[in-house]
């Protein structure tokens, strides 16, 4: 099983809690809570592998290799960050 490295970002009460994907741009979830974005996060990274095709999505870093980026380190810091398990792409269907 993969794990992504996920950004979480909540905003206050007021405002809809969003999850990120270093390693998928443009990959995205959110809820109104943090375990409601979390929840919804592995379906994201799935319609993203299936928009994508899936022989194509990028390998997941761990988290200690993105902590050396520094473009990483300023955009995730202050915020929470979480591993998100997906299970192993299958080949898309012919």
């Amino acid at each position: 099983m993969s794990h992504y490295v996920a950004i979480i970002e909540d905003a206050g009460p007021d405002r809809a809690v969003g999850i990120w994907f270093p390693d998928l741009p443009g990959c995205f979830s959110a809820g109104d809570t943090i375990d409601e974005a979390l929840h919804s996060a592995p379906e994201a990274v799935a319609l993203y592998a299936e928009a994508l095709g899936n022989s194509r999505m990028p390998t997941p870093r761990p988290l200690n290799q993105l902590q050396k980026d520094s473009s990483f380190r300023s955009e995730a810091e202050g915020h929470l960050v979480a591993l998100i398990s997906v299970p192993e792409l299958a080949e898309p269907a012919e």
